[in-house]
């Protein structure tokens, strides 16, 4: 059994806070162990809740046109949310339900071992940019311990405010840049002058 295959599993029978009364299914996340990007949402809606998959309806939708855009495809990166099962009428989740499933994300984390980690959302943003407008730092990232994090608005805002789709597509673009930089080789120190090397 993969470690992932193993999270989701306890995922299916966590009763750490009571999202689970309510939903139909759970909805761990999904993608490759080896995934270099991973997006983290921030709860699931009721198309997820039915199937279990993180951002099948509508948001998930332009988020896979915003994967193309790029040249990526959903198999190519790990998507998960910060809740595992659907909030009631797909309120925000709260706090204490937040902190209840954070484990489960440290470990896919840890599993995973990401270059980049994308906040979609101000729920999943507060993790690592805590106290920020996300109205200021989308596009933006810091990177620590050889991880960037990188601040974007959720994809269902594009479906409520047309104006934020050209900020999604402009931010995602910069994807591939930060990927390629976080991949390029070092270049080596430059060589002495041998004439001016010493011999012993």
């Amino acid at each position: 059994m993969s470690d992932l295959t193993e999270l989701y599993r306890d995922v299916a029978v966590c009763r750490r806070c009571d999202l689970y009364k309510t939903a139909t299914n759970p909805v761990p996340g999904e993608g490759p162990e080896n995934a270099q990007i991973m997006f983290i949402g921030e709860g699931p809606g009721w198309n997820e809740d039915q199937l279990g998959r993180p951002f099948v309806g509508a948001a998930g939708k332009f988020l896979d046109q915003m994967f193309a855009l790029i040249g990526l495809r959903r198999s190519d990166v790990y998507i998960a949310n910060v809740v595992k099962h659907r909030p009631p009428n797909n309120r925000d989740p709260l706090p204490d339900e937040i902190s209840a499933c954070s484990h489960f994300l440290d470990r896919q984390i840890a599993i995973t071992k990401p270059k980049i980690i994308v906040t979609l959302g101000r729920h999943s943003m507060a993790r690592y940019f805590p106290n920020s407008a996300i109205s200021k730092i989308h596009g933006t990232y810091f990177k620590k311990d050889g991880v960037v994090y990188f601040a974007m608005y959720h994809p269902a805002a594009a479906l409520h405010q047309a104006n934020l789709k050209y900020e999604i597509e402009q931010d995602m673009l910069k994807l591939p840049v930060i990927l390629n930089e976080l991949q390029a080789v070092p270049k080596p120190d430059p060589v002495e002058n041998p004439t001016q090397l010493k011999m012993f």
